[in-house]
């Protein structure tokens, strides 16, 4: 026996382990220390490889890591072993799919729960929607019928966006009016853009439909503190949005080379706070603060505690500049986002 095998053996004679690790793993997963609940979370599923909560705490860890390949592995696993509640972790797989851009697997997964009839009544129109989704991100490769929650003539009061509030309804909704002429949906979604309630993330897509639509007429878009009129038709593209603010290719100058797994994960986080964000424009010579910023949150993530002054030093940013844009990250991470 080696000594691995000895050392577990001896830990795993603590009554309740299983259940401190796990608590406290999620624990950390709370205060978005996320190495630290992989650590724990990895523990407790060594002690415990049956448990569904667990599983559970290290796909969201994973997730918000930035490891979401790594948290798509772990949701395949419970689904080949069969655990937690079957359409529940179906629903997840299909969100890490879409963040993912996999959309064929994300119709091959849905196609194949309508063969085997796993999908309760109830839960029939929400993954109809998201094959739609699949298949329309797939460039039209398979022909989709109309939306029925989505008439070329609606009524005036059939869709409240303010009644949308979790992510994945919000990405559902979304779906659904980027199958239709979105013209009649004007009113509701000039209203809802404009909002200091409306949620900056289905914000985000709503304007993206607008401008796949070619919708040129100038709209008042308010998120967080910021309030401005742009042009759907004028926007930039998301990936093009990121790319101009300069963040990614300054840390990649740093970091990439020397650890390619800490820039790709830090990237991901990168896409998804600018996702929230668009279309605004960074303030002129944040960059550097940005890059900085999301460094020094990615090594927190993975225990370290280097300090925000050596992260702006690095990337020869105001340290005062860069705690702005650190706050501004923490309430970002206080939002919702898909399988969140």
């Amino acid at each position: 026996m080696n000594k691995r095998e000895s050392k577990k053996d001896k830990v795993i004679l603590f009554p309740g382990l299983e259940k401190r690790l796990l608590e406290k793993g999620l624990d950390y997963l709370k205060q978005h220390k996320y190495r630290d609940a992989i650590q724990f979370l990895e523990q407790a599923l060594e002690h415990d490889p049956e448990n569904s909560d667990v599983y559970v705490g290290l796909v969201l860890a994973n997730y918000e890591a930035g490891n979401t390949h790594q948290a798509k592995e772990l949701v395949a696993e419970m689904l080949r072993s069969g655990l937690g509640d079957y359409i529940q972790v179906i629903d997840m797989y299909l969100m890490i799919l879409v963040q993912l851009n996999e959309y064929s697997e994300v119709v091959a997964t849905i196609e194949a729960l309508l063969e085997e009839r796993e999908i309760p009544a109830e839960r029939h129109e929400h993954f109809i929607t998201m094959l739609e989704f699949g298949r329309r991100m797939l460039n039209g490769e398979t022909d989709a019928e109309p939306i029925e929650s989505f008439e070329e003539e609606p009524e005036e009061d059939e869709l409240n966006l303010f009644e949308y509030k979790n992510p994945n309804d919000q990405v559902m909704v979304a779906a659904g009016l980027a199958k239709v002429n979105i013209r009649p949906y004007i009113i509701k979604i000039r209203e809802y853009v404009a909002s200091e309630d409306g949620h900056p993330f289905l914000k985000t897509m709503l304007l993206n439909i607008l401008k796949e639509q070619e919708y040129a007429e100038e709209l008042h878009v308010h998120k967080f503190s910021w309030t401005e009129d742009f042009n759907p038709v004028n926007l930039p593209e998301l990936k093009d949005y990121i790319e101009d603010s300069g963040v990614i290719q300054l840390l990649s100058r740093e970091i990439e080379n020397d650890d390619p797994v800490l820039f790709e994960n830090v990237q991901s986080l990168i896409e998804r706070y600018f996702f929230l964000v668009y279309p605004f424009k960074l303030p002129a010579g944040q960059a550097a603060a940005w890059a900085a910023a999301c460094h020094f949150i990615a090594n927190e993530y993975y225990g370290f505690e280097d300090s925000l002054e050596s992260f702006a030093e690095i990337y020869n940013s105001q340290v005062e500049e860069t705690e702005q844009v650190l706050g501004f990250i923490r309430e970002l991470e206080e939002i919702s986002y898909p399988i969140i």
